[in-house]
């Protein structure tokens, strides 16, 4: 038996005998349920993804409910999970699924593929899980594993490293139990072959380990690209006129589209509030002498996949309300926490002032 037929075996019988992981989903052969849990962990951690998996479950238990839900109500309850196109992703699918095929999930894995904001490896979890069709899922962990065990240099994030890859996770499938082995092989990755400090001695490929044999563990698997970060700092005028907030919604295409923001002065570098403050009286947002500096927070800082978000906080105190153009709302101050917004902005609400000043609660 050579090493690609030994890998299955090995793996499902470290999958019965030791494999103790718990997750909420596992074993879950609902599609809807399924489909939710892929998209949150789109990008997420399964730590941080697990609460908002068993709140959205709660608070809509089928696909009609979520279908049937207002946009607002199920990005608040997205909020702090970050990639927002997933949410919107959800919600355009819901609305497909519910009216157009009549609440019945698609059940053959191009079907799913086909639906929006779902790739090749979420449709193969899915049709694995859900159908038990025989698609072999490809994600970070499996890239890892087959890279090591199999001394794969080839880049994964290279045309030619993709298809190579996918070609062998599919030979490798157990085509019988593909979902059991699917599970097993990203569960090995996350808790055996991890990034950092695996656990080498323990594992059960130990002695075929191409890396560990040849001391190339943390050599394994190769990237080719080198991701360029943009620098952006935001600088937000948080104005306070009679117990109100002025936000309104980002409908830009940009990060952090359909979520509530203040009112935002973006520069391509550092700049001093005097100078935010010029502008957005030149922008009719501010009258001179008219408003009074409340509070300026300290620096926040956010890094995004291709972004770092620098971002500054200047609370003002208006005697005149300005008359803005589009689409801004004058919100009551404890009426702010019904709205979704970004990170770093929900996290000054709740622990840079304004959860002290008693109008902003989690």
């Amino acid at each position: 038996m050579n090493q690609k037929q030994k890998f299955s075996s090995q793996l499902l019988r470290w999958n019965k005998q030791q494999n103790k992981r718990q997750m909420p989903w596992k074993g879950e052969k609902d599609p809807y349920k399924i489909w939710l849990s892929e998209i949150i962990l789109q990008q997420t951690r399964v730590e941080q993804g697990l609460s908002y998996y068993n709140n959205f479950i709660k608070t809509f238990p089928t696909i009609h409910r979520l279908a049937r839900a207002k946009d607002e109500k199920v990005f608040k309850l997205w909020e702090g999970l970050g990639y927002y196109s997933r949410c919107r992703n959800l919600l355009v699918t819901a609305r497909f699924i519910s009216k157009e095929l009549k609440g019945k999930f698609p059940d053959s894995y191009e079907s799913i593929k086909a639906l929006k904001g779902v790739g090749p490896y979420t449709a193969a979890a899915i049709a694995s899980f859900a159908y038990n069709l025989p698609h072999a899922v490809v994600d970070g962990n499996v890239f890892r594993v087959l890279a090591r065990v199999f001394g794969i240099s080839k880049a994964i994030d290279s045309t030619d490293g993709k298809k190579h890859f996918t070609a062998l996770a599919e030979e490798l499938l157990d085509k019988k139990q593909p979902g059991l082995y699917n599970q097993a092989i990203m569960d090995f990755g996350a808790v055996v072959c991890k990034p950092a400090a695996p656990l080498c001695d323990s594992c059960v490929f130990k002695k075929d380990c191409y890396a560990l044999q040849h001391n190339k563990v943390n050599a394994l698997p190769v990237k080719q690209k080198k991701i360029s970060i943009k620098k952006r700092w935001f600088y937000y005028l948080v104005l306070e006129y009679r117990n109100t907030i002025a936000i309104r919604q980002r409908s830009s295409k940009d990060i952090w589209q359909s979520l509530y923001e203040f009112p935002l002065i973006e520069t391509t570098a550092a700049a001093v509030v005097n100078d935010i403050l010029e502008q957005a009286e030149n922008q009719k947002w501010l009258k001179a002498k008219s408003y009074s500096v409340k509070n300026i927070s300290p620096l926040h800082k956010q890094q995004l996949s291709h972004q770092f978000i620098a971002g500054q906080f200047i609370l003002l105190t208006l005697k005149t309300k300005p008359a803005f153009d589009g689409d801004w709302q004058w919100i009551a101050k404890d009426g702010l926490q019904q709205y979704a917004f970004p990170r770093m902005l929900r996290h000054y609400l709740s622990e840079g002032g304004m959860m002290n000043k008693g109008f902003y609660k989690q």
